[in-house]
């Protein structure tokens, strides 16, 4: 049997409307390749996706190959955050951010 995922999953747009049924909260990095400050926020996602194994899910959503899910949150520029909860977007920055701040905007949703 498998665990928790420890680790950011990479979403498509099946996997992530079905992560929105999730019952934790779902921290959502939106990225691209191109991206510098995304690929400075990675380690950090990483480690977020670890620390909170099992009380929250962390996606990776490639905003070059799933467009359509970063205009649905309104994703303007990159690393964009979204925090859900039962579907429902309870908060979104825009930039990157260290880790403990991350795990902060989920655990005030849990």
């Amino acid at each position: 049997m498998l665990g928790p995922p420890a680790e950011p999953i990479d979403a498509d747009p099946g996997l992530f409307d079905h992560a929105l049924q999730s019952s934790v909260p779902v921290l959502v990095d939106f990225w691209a390749e191109w991206c510098g400050p995304c690929r400075m926020a990675a380690p950090e996602v990483k480690k977020v996706a670890a620390a909170l194994a099992g009380r929250a899910l962390v996606l990776k959503v490639d905003t070059e190959s799933h467009p359509q899910l970063a205009a649905r949150y309104n994703v303007r520029g990159i690393p964009n955050f979204v925090v859900l909860r039962n579907g429902q977007v309870v908060f979104q920055h825009a930039g990157v951010a260290p880790a403990h701040e991350m795990q902060r905007w989920l655990e005030n949703v849990e």
